[in-house]
C-alpha cells in the first residue's frame, strides 16, 4: 500500500515585497521566472524513484505569489507533478493568489488543471490599511477576484486577514470582519501582526511598540474574532484558522498532525518519516543542483523519539481538538499522562488545558498563552 504524501511548491516571486513580509520572496523579471520554472521542473522529476512509494493527497502552491506566473508555467509545473507523482483524484490542490494578479483566463485554466482551492491574500478590507501593509491591490480588487473565481467554478475559497495593525482598535476590527463576511468564503486564516526583523515594518515599529495595539486590545480582538466567526458558521479548528463544515485545509492539517510532506522549490521544507530538511535558499546553488535533491538539501535532521514527542504535543495542541492519549500510545507505546505528569497537572488545574474523554486541548485562555505552554512540553 502506498504511503500518503503532501507536496508544497514554493514560488518565490511577487510584484512587490509587502512591508510586513519576511518570507523568501522577491520581485523577479520575466527571465528569472522562466529559469526558475525550468529548475523546478527538473527538481520535481528528480523524485521519480522516491515517488513510487507514495500517493499524493494534498498539493499546495505557496510563495511569494504563485499566481504571478504565466498560466503556461503553472501548467508545466502541474504536468511535471502528475508525470512524477501519483496524485489522488480527490486531492486537495491549493494555490495562493494575490487579488492584484487575478485574471479570468488564469482562473479558468487553474480549474482545468485540477486546482480546486484558492487562498486569497485579502489582509484587510480597508484600502488605507492595504496601503499601510504595502499591498498592491485594493478591497475592490479582491471582490472582483472573488467573483471571477466563483464564475470559474471554485467552490473552496480561503481568505487571509491580518489583525492588530498599528493603531487598530477592537471596534475598527469588528467593522473589518463584518464587511468581509458579506462575501461568502469557505475558510479564513486570521493572523495577528508580528513585527519580524528585516522587514520594513521592523524599521518603523520595531522600537515603537506604543504605535501597535496593546496586549489587552489584541486579546479582545482574538477572542471576539472566534466568537463572531462561530456565529457566522465557521468552526475554529486551529489557533489562527476557521472553516465551514468540511472545508478545513487538509494540507495545513498535515503539518500539525506530523504527516509526511515534501517541499519543492527554493527554501522549501519537508518532513519525511521523521526526517526534517529544507532546500537551500541560495538560488545559484539551487540552480546547479536541482537535478539531484541531495545537492540542494540543508538542515537535515532525523528526529529522535524525544523530539518527536515534543512535536506531537506542541503541534497537536495548535488544533482546537488538541491531542489524543490513544494516538500518543499508539505512536510511541507510552502513556502520555506519565510522560508529562507535572506539566499536564499544572495546566489542567489552572484551566489553561482542558480534557474531554480521550483528548487534551487548550482552553480559550490557554490559546492566548500558547507559546508559553508549548515551551513547557519541551524536554530539558
Amino acid at each position: 500500500m502506498k504511503k500518503d504524501l503532501g507536496l508544497y511548491i514554493h514560488i518565490p516571486f511577487c510584484i512587490k515585497k509587502c512591508a510586513y513580509c519576511d518570507f523568501l520572496s522577491w520581485s523577479g523579471d520575466k527571465n528569472q521566472k522562466e529559469e526558475y520554472v525550468r529548475d523546478l521542473e527538473q527538481e520535481i522529476r528528480s523524485y521519480k524513484t522516491f515517488a513510487a512509494d507514495y500517493q499524493v493527497s494534498t498539493v499546495y502552491f505557496g510563495g511569494g505569489t504563485p499566481s504571478i506566473l504565466e498560466t503556461g508555467q503553472i501548467e508545466r509545473i502541474m504536468g511535471a507533478l502528475r508525470q512524477t507523482f501519483r496524485i489522488e483524484k480527490k486531492a486537495e490542490i491549493t494555490l495562493e493568489m494575490n487579488p492584484g494578479t487575478a485574471r479570468k483566463e488564469k482562473l479558468k485554466a487553474y480549474r482545468q488543471l485540477g486546482i480546486n482551492r484558492l487562498s486569497i491574500g485579502i489582509q484587510s478590507v480597508k484600502n488605507e490599511n492595504l496601503k499601510l501593509l504595502g499591498r498592491i491591490h485594493t478591497y475592490e480588487d479582491f471582490l472582483e477576484s472573488y467573483h471571477m473565481a466563483r464564475e470559474a467554478g471554485f467552490d473552496n475559497i480561503s481568505g487571509d486577514l491580518i489583525s492588530s495593525l498599528p493603531g487598530q482598535t477592537l471596534e475598527e476590527w469588528k467593522e473589518e470582519l463584518e464587511i468581509l463576511i458579506r462575501t461568502p468564503l469557505e475558510h479564513l486564516s486570521v493572523y495577528q501582526l508580528i513585527i519580524e526583523e528585516g522587514t520594513e515594518f521592523y524599521e518603523r515599529y520595531g522600537e515603537h511598540e506604543e504605535l501597535l495595539p496593546d496586549e489587552e486590545t489584541s486579546r479582545e480582538i482574538y477572542l471576539w474574532t472566534g466568537e463572531y466567526l462561530e456565529n457566522q458558521g465557521f468552526r475554529q479548528y486551529e489557533i489562527s484558522n476557521y472553516a465551514r463544515a468540511g472545508k478545513e485545509s487538509r494540507h495545513n492539517l498535515r503539518y500539525w498532525e506530523r504527516k509526511d510532506y515534501l517541499g519543492l522549490g527554493l527554501g522549501a521544507a519537508a518532513m519525511i518519516r521523521n526526517m526534517r530538511m529544507s532546500n537551500t535558499r541560495d538560488w545559484e546553488k539551487y540552480r546547479t543542483g536541482c537535478r539531484d535533491p541531495r545537492k540542494i538539501r540543508e538542515e537535515v535532521e532525523f528526529l529522535e523519539e524525544p523530539r518527536q514527542i515534543e512535536e506531537f504535543m506542541f503541534l497537536g495542541l495548535r488544533k482546537t481538538r488538541g491531542v489524543s492519549r490513544k494516538e500518543f500510545r499508539r505512536t510511541f507505546g507510552k502513556d502520555l499522562d506519565l510522560i508529562y505528569e507535572k506539566t499536564l497537572k499544572k495546566y489542567l488545574e489552572n484551566g489553561m488545558l482542558q480534557e474531554s474523554g480521550d483528548r487534551i486541548f487548550l482552553s480559550e485562555e490557554g490559546i492566548l498563552l500558547s507559546n508559553q505552554i508549548f515551551a513547557d512540553f519541551l524536554f530539558d
